[in-house]
């Protein structure tokens, strides 16, 4: 270390462990908590277990890779090198299963520690998850709104929180341009970091582009889990999937917002009802909400085992 630079003060061994182990508890708890109140939630609703279980908790479990991998190649093109696919997915896997503490603060935060133990950039790291974010949203709600309006959908009261979500979609997108989100990062950090943060650290136009496109992905996998519930629980057509799909999305985007609410507990399945209720029947969309969300914390217990797996991986590597 160069002389005059301060040292930062370093969490023990024995600390850092015990934190640990207290975050991963809470999680557990409050993913058994959730899975509890989902499983009573169903319990007057008759399903016969099939291919279609499995393939809808794969599905939810590939969006999360695929928002990994596409994490992975953004904080790559903030700050090289690239933390490869496997660690990205790793990474985005833990950060994600941090969303059972309300508040979405577990999630940053994992993301931030993980950039401090392996030397890189937190604000670039900040920088990636703010834009992830700002990706999801955006391609959660503008999109597939669009999408609902072009299937007959417009007619319904899609209800003020459905509306407010689009509203924060606009500051979303202008902060997304690279000088407006450069001057606010700026503005942000000068007093903590002394000096100006360097163009380089934030992604060109055409890259937000792209990268915004890309994030649409997640979004049509995830699509095609919740569709393929639909079909076996209620006899939806492949044709429905499309509006489904933008429905489930859209219903997503509102849930990340509210904060405040374990994964947003409750606000998805309300909303992703009222939304496919023209689709599928108001009843029906309640049946799928509910088995829906039965399976993404399915998914999430399967996507634990995964981020287990690729921990101690890494564990035996970097022994």
């Amino acid at each position: 270390m160069a002389s005059g630079t301060p040292s930062r003060p370093r969490i023990g061994r024995g600390w850092r462990a015990a934190i640990g182990v207290a975050v991963v508890v809470l999680v557990a708890t409050l993913f058994a908590r959730t899975l509890t109140d989902n499983l009573d939630a169903l319990a007057d609703i008759e399903f016969a277990p099939g291919w279609w279980i499995a393939g809808a908790i794969g599905a939810f479990v590939v969006a999360v890779g695929v928002s990994g991998w596409l994490w992975g190649l953004m904080l790559g093109r903030l700050e090289p090198p690239a933390p490869g696919t496997v660690e990205a997915v790793r990474v985005h896997a833990g950060a994600w299963l941090m969303k059972y503490i309300p508040g979405q603060v577990g999630t940053v935060l994992y993301k931030l520690s993980w950039a401090t133990d392996r030397g890189r950039s937190r604000l670039s790291t900040l920088a990636s998850v703010v834009y992830e974010n700002a990706f999801l949203l955006i391609g959660s709600i503008v999109p597939m709104l669009g999408i609902l309006l072009v299937y007959g959908l417009g007619s319904t009261e899609l209800g003020a929180p459905v509306w407010a979500a689009l509203a924060f979609t606009v500051p979303l997108a202008v902060l997304l341009h690279p000088a407006v989100f450069h001057r606010v990062v700026n503005a942000l950090g000068a007093r903590r970091l002394g000096r100006p943060v360097p163009p380089e650290m934030f992604l060109p136009t055409g890259a937000v582009a792209a990268f915004q496109a890309g994030y649409l992905l997640p979004r049509v996998v995830n699509g095609i889990g919740v569709g393929v519930i639909a079909t076996a629980m209620v006899g939806a057509s492949p044709a429905d999937w499309i509006p489904v799909g933008a429905a489930y999305a859209v219903a997503g985007a509102v849930g990340i917002l509210a904060v405040f609410v374990p994964s947003g507990l409750g606000v998805r399945e309300g909303v992703f009802a009222l939304l496919a209720a023209p689709v599928l029947g108001a009843e029906a969309a309640i049946v799928v909400s509910l088995v829906a969300r039965v399976l993404a914390t399915a998914a999430d217990g399967a996507l634990a085992l995964v981020y287990a797996a690729l921990s101690a991986a890494r564990a035996r590597k970097d022994a």
